[in-house]
């Protein structure tokens, strides 16, 4: 197996073990070990042969075990006792229905039915409420569920990387493109969809590991299901239609409704040179955006990163380790920015360790010339607006991003306030995730952005487009914001490990929906320019 077929493998055990009712640290901890298989560089299946896989970070004993069974056997017995026991496909149409996904089973074992047809072959024979548990009104809203199944919708919007990864995955595997929310870069993808270069759909889809069920076929469209519940759209397109196809898959509903009827042409760029509009790129096709400057930024375009961490606080790699796979990666400098002592839920540094790890972070750039670490912090703002870290010790930092982690809840005006003086404070450099959102856990804070945009244009402090994929905040929304206020942005990762610097990836992505010049992002410019600046 290569590192692709062990990642997906490990995807669909950690999909029954979420839908087996598991804990979500141990799904998180099978999630993590297939993000990490499919973006290693060596053949993991040739460490498992060694013993050595576990020296990737995160793979411990189990999900060793599960890696020698896929290796040696090519298959997880386990993923089949599971499959059996939880009716994938019935809990993933649950899901996507929003109903109880232990009723859902409940329901398929009473029955002894296990697929899609199976469900609606019952529901039309008026025997689902026959079923302890489920009672009329229940069977009654699964029945009106599967007449609307086609164009149903999760609850939950799925994130940013693991949405690129789903599509990306089945578009390799059906030699065709990704399209949909992720394409678009959304923060949350809830519509997803990948365009086959084919006449005719190929009857593959049904075998896909990742689709547990299909919703609705018609000729060149099948809607599939993934056993998390979301469904997935395929298009096929013969040659000389692909690249309408793809744009109608890609373009938000309003967004390809306002182009009218599309000519039919190969590709996207003839397909807008047919409508006499310019190019727009996935990340610009919905309504509100507008045409895309002529140096729409590019993840080329970035000279470093400007929001890092060290083992020295919560990261789990070392100042050097850091600067050295940052260089990897083509950049001149990299910041690293631990978390100070008032952040609390993880090791903070005080005035004295931010001084040690000055030396070692001088010891690290001997080594590493011409790349520059530079001296950072990730400084708390504390609740009266001062910053926790003495004047003296900010002054000789090279770049401070201010950041609040307590206090989201505040009201509108308070809250305002109180990053108005920490960014008031000449040492400040940028304001990190500024809204504080955590996708699907948290809503944005009250942070009066127009307020905070007149504020950064005093005192020249930028705000921070945080690639943690449950981040990305600013959103790419407030980067168009932003921009019309005249505020610069940096784009940064946020990264606790060596492997989280690929999250520039999505920062970038963010920032082109707001539609981010190269000119308006400060990491775009070389170190001596950033420091002059």
């Amino acid at each position: 197996m290569d590192n692709a077929n062990l990642a997906e493998r490990l995807e669909a055990f950690a999909a029954l073990l979420d839908l087996n009712g598991s804990s979500y640290y141990t799904v998180r901890a099978y999630r993590r070990a297939a993000e990490l298989i499919r973006s290693t560089p060596v053949a993991v299946a040739a460490l498992v042969r060694s013993g050595r896989v576990r020296e990737l970070a995160g793979i411990g004993p189990g999900i060793e075990q599960r890696l020698q069974e896929l290796v040696e056997t090519g298959e997880l017995a386990e993923l089949r006792e599971l499959e059996a026991q939880t009716l994938p496909e019935l809990v993933g149409v649950a899901r996507l229905l929003g109903l109880s996904t232990k009723r859902m089973r409940d329901l398929g074992h009473a029955l002894g039915i296990r697929t899609l047809p199976e469900l609606r072959e019952a529901a039309a024979a008026g025997i689902l409420a026959t079923v302890p548990g489920i009672g009329p009104k229940t069977a009654a809203r699964i029945e009106s569920g599967l007449a609307e199944l086609a164009t149903a919708r999760p609850r939950r919007g799925m994130l940013l990387n693991r949405a690129r990864a789903l599509v990306g995955e089945i578009a390799t595997q059906l030699h065709g493109r990704p399209a949909g929310d992720p394409r678009r870069a959304c923060d949350l993808s809830t519509t997803f969809a990948v365009v086959v270069p084919s006449s005719s759909l190929l009857p593959g889809v049904e075998a896909l590991p990742q689709i547990v069920a299909v919703l609705e076929r018609d000729e060149g469209r099948v809607v599939g299901v993934t056993a998390e519940g979301y469904p997935i759209e395929f298009v096929a397109a013969a040659p000389e239609r692909f690249g309408t196809e793809w744009i109608r898959a890609t373009g938000s509903p309003d967004y390809v409704a306002s182009l009218g009827e599309l000519p039919d042409a190969p590709t996207e760029e003839l397909v807008y040179e047919g409508l006499r509009l310019p190019f727009r790129p996935p990340e610009l096709r919905e309504l509100e955006a507008g045409d895309p400057p002529p140096d729409l930024l590019e993840v080329a375009h970035v000279h470093g990163d400007l929001h890092v961490h060290s083992t020295a606080s919560d990261g789990k790699a070392t100042v050097e380790e850091m600067g050295r796979a940052a260089r990897e990666l083509g950049y001149e400098y990299v910041a690293i920015c631990d978390h100070t002592r008032n952040v609390r839920v993880v090791p903070g540094l005080d005035a004295d360790d931010l001084r040690r790890q000055g030396e070692e972070i001088a010891a690290a750039n001997e080594l590493l010339a011409p790349f520059r670490i530079l001296r950072g912090s990730e400084c708390d703002i504390l609740p009266d607006g001062s910053l926790d870290l003495p004047d003296d010790v900010l002054a000789e930092l090279e770049w401070v991003q201010i950041s609040l982690h307590a206090g989201q809840r505040w009201g509108r005006q308070a809250l305002t306030d109180r990053v108005v003086e920490a960014m008031r404070h000449p040492a400040a450099s940028c304001l990190s995730h500024p809204k504080g959102r955590i996708l699907n856990h948290r809503p944005e804070n009250a942070l009066d952005l127009e307020q905070v945009f007149e504020v950064a244009l005093e005192t020249g402090v930028a705000f921070e487009v945080n690639g943690l994929p449950d981040r990305l905040d600013l959103s790419g929304q407030h980067v168009r914001e932003a921009l019309a206020a005249g505020v610069r942005i940096v784009c940064s990762t946020d990264a606790h490990s060596t492997r989280g610097l690929g999250n520039m990836e999505l920062s970038v992505a963010t920032a082109r929906r707001g539609g981010a010049p190269r000119g308006a992002v400060l990491n775009t410019l070389p170190l001596e320019e950033l420091l002059g600046r």
